[in-house]
């Protein structure tokens, strides 16, 4: 990457203003003439990456208006060189193997102190990508024949956030909203849930999401 870490473009991606101030706060500090941009919303992301080039994109997975997977997917489709690294809720063994191979470069927890964030990002900036140690212990269980994979582990992305919404108490009408999809898609993709996870109720759907820590 031409562009030096002492003079960065950087896009903030998070719903919430006090966490986007935080990030802010702690790029700033660690890197001089840094240029930032907050989007608080999926779209305005879109929209931001698509108006600017951005060096580095900080972003959460979860918006009030689209799923963080298909916007981290979107912006790499319009800025395939944009380096993102993904800031969320959600443990790493849920979603970071899936945002890795949509295009992050680097995954972490919003318990993860400032610290890490800042490792990561010079480490993305030098052209790697960043995992914990955890993660990295957890990755190399995935390709030694791991024998505990858990059942959502092979939903496909779509039916892996169709799962969290439905999860977390919303009506199929609304999951549909949320995803921009059809009712009739939501149901067909609740179906498969239900089949692959060998569950039979909503209360059982719910109850898995909840065990398995797949929303906040």
């Amino acid at each position: 990457m031409s562009t030096k870490p002492d003079s960065l473009r950087v896009l903030i991606c998070d719903d919430h203003a006090v966490v986007r101030r935080g990030l802010s706060q702690v790029v700033a500090e660690e890197f001089v003439d840094v240029v930032i941009t907050e989007a608080a919303t999926g779209q305005a992301s879109i929209d931001a990456v698509m108006a600017k080039n951005f060096d580095v994109a900080i972003m959460d997975l979860e918006f009030p208006d689209k799923p963080g997977l298909d916007v981290l997917k979107e912006v790499k489709r319009i800025r395939p060189a944009l380096l993102v690294v993904v800031l969320s809720i959600y443990p790493e063994e849920q979603f970071a193997i899936r945002t890795l191979k949509a295009g992050a470069s680097a995954y972490l927890t919003k318990e993860s102190a400032p610290e890490e964030l800042v490792v990561a990002l010079r480490k993305v900036f030098a052209g790697g990508q960043y995992v914990s140690a955890r993660l990295a212990e957890y990755l190399v269980g995935t390709v030694t024949n791991r024998t505990d994979v858990l059942p959502h582990e092979n939903l496909t992305d779509r039916e892996l956030e169709v799962l969290c919404l439905l999860g977390r108490g919303e009506s199929v009408a609304r999951a549909a909203d949320a995803l921009v999809l059809s009712s009739k898609t939501v149901s067909s993709h609740r179906a498969h849930i239900l089949e692959k996870l060998n569950l039979k109720t909503n209360a059982e759907l719910i109850h898995y999401t909840v065990s398995h820590r797949l929303f906040h």
